[in-house]
């Protein structure tokens, strides 16, 4: 039996592609493959229930040619590489039903995977968050008199970490030469946005009361969100909005219910209240441009990905950079003068390592200091890889989900902290509205899938 190849239409109403069909039968049921990762239809597979037969369509370039097999007449034909999981779907003739299934399952795992991944790093993400509130707590134990010398520590201290990684990965093999041969504009500006937002927020939050801050600092999932659709084009469905609202409230509700926070604002004034929220800005705008260079990377390295320690390490040498063009602003706003910084830091040193006739008062040093170094550092990690394989605003919402879970912690009778912490009046109501807003948020309405038969002629 002769078979043949026409156009016909793939994918719209005009025929612009070829079709083969490959042994005719009386009825065939078409089975729909699975759109693949590049959110594309891989093809169609024409399969008779009955002589278990399979037509194959092949979406092909324009400019194709009838092929006819058996009257000396043949033109080759060049399929484009439409995929379905890990096989073409040209691979696919002669295969049985469970064959074909097979290959619609695994169509459908590379999503499965990246939303079982995702919850994973958020859950992770999630984890370290709270450890990070809650160790540095503690770390402030020793170093009450020396929060500014435990900031430039981590500061200093991660780009001398980072860049260690990083020369391991490259020796490695992880990080190839054309990672490191990117642009470093990017990195420029991330160091710059992450030392302002730091210089700001410190400025602020030396005015402002501790429970009016987590008020404010929803405003940095608004910012993220806003930036989102200006710079990268996205488009949020109204559950993600409704989402992101509900747990900015839930936060709002479980943190500041049954404190001052509203009357602490009106004292401080709308100019530092103003600050703290450019703080924000600068931070959302950090967290944003990271994602832009994960996606100019795609680009620039043709399909590639640049690895996290390579936006870690530059990133986090211009911040120091820039922390050291502002350390006298600074430290003034420590309250230190800027001729009395290097006595403070030989002091905040001695007060670290517990040495010295200045380590009274320096219990828990430097073991306290460093727990909180090493899993600040990993929830860094842990955020920028959430926000490689997810989107800015996912981090966002795993870093807010610790804070509740945090003020929670310190009602527990924790070592060096003293008397526990009550729990806000307010607490369990505003809990459940942010896991409302992130249950909102994660929903997908189902589209639902149909199928097509028809009968074939004879």
């Amino acid at each position: 039996m002769m078979s043949c190849c026409r156009l016909v239409p793939a994918g719209s109403a005009t025929y612009d592609g070829q079709v083969q069909f490959r042994q005719m039968l009386r009825e065939a049921e078409i089975y729909r493959l699975p759109y693949n990762c590049n959110g594309q239809r891989a093809g169609v597979v024409l399969r008779s229930p009955r002589y278990s037969r399979l037509w194959v369509l092949e979406a092909v370039g324009g400019g194709g040619a009838w092929e006819r097999s058996g009257s000396g007449e043949s033109e080759k034909v060049r399929p484009c590489s439409y995929a379905v999981g890990d096989q073409r779907v040209g691979d696919l003739t002669g295969k049985s039903e469970s064959d074909v299934r097979t290959v619609e399952k695994s169509g459908r795992c590379g999503s499965v995977n990246r939303t079982v991944e995702v919850a994973i790093a958020a859950s992770i993400t999630v984890v370290l968050g709270v450890g990070n509130r809650v160790l540095y707590k503690l770390a402030l134990v020793p170093l009450k008199h020396y929060p500014f010398f435990l900031a430039q520590l981590a500061t200093f201290g991660y780009v001398i970490v980072y860049f260690s990684i990083l020369y391991i990965r490259y020796h490695a093999g992880i990080v190839t030469d054309e990672m490191l041969s990117m642009p470093k504009a990017p990195f420029l500006a991330v160091g710059l946005l992450e030392a302002l937002g730091a210089a700001t927020g410190m400025a602020a939050g030396a005015i402002l009361s501790g429970a009016s801050i987590p008020i404010l600092s929803q405003t940095f999932l608004v910012w993220q969100i806003l930036l989102s659709i200006t710079f990268l084009g996205k488009r949020y469905k109204v559950n993600q909005l409704l989402g992101c609202f509900l747990v900015a409230v839930g936060v709002i509700v479980t943190v500041a219910s049954g404190s001052s926070a509203g009357h602490s604002l009106k004292e401080a004034g709308i100019f530092w209240s103003l600050l703290m929220i450019v703080s924000f800005l600068l931070q959302a705008a950090d967290t944003v441009l990271k994602e832009v260079i994960f996606l100019d990377a795609t680009k620039q390295l043709k399909g590639g990905s640049v690895d996290l320690f390579v936006v870690n390490s530059f990133g986090s040498a211009f911040q120091a950079l820039f922390i050291c063009l502002l350390l006298p602003f600074l430290s003034k706003l420590w309250g230190i003068p800027f001729s009395q910084l290097p006595n403070y830091l030989k002091d905040g040193a001695a007060c670290f390592l517990n040495m010295g006739t200045l380590s009274s008062g320096c219990d828990g040093a430097p073991l306290l200091p460093l727990l909180f170094i090493i899993v600040n550092m990993g929830f860094n990690i842990s955020l920028l890889h959430l926000l490689k394989i997810s989107s800015a605003v996912v981090s966002s919402l795993a870093s807010t989900f610790s804070v509740p879970i945090s003020v929670y912690i310190f009602t527990l009778p924790l070592p060096f902290l003293g008397v526990a912490s009550s729990l806000p009046p307010g607490f369990v109501a505003g809990a459940i509205v942010l896991v409302m807003g992130l249950l909102i948020y994660a929903w997908t309405p189902s589209n639902g899938t149909s199928t097509t038969s028809f009968t074939s002629p004879t």
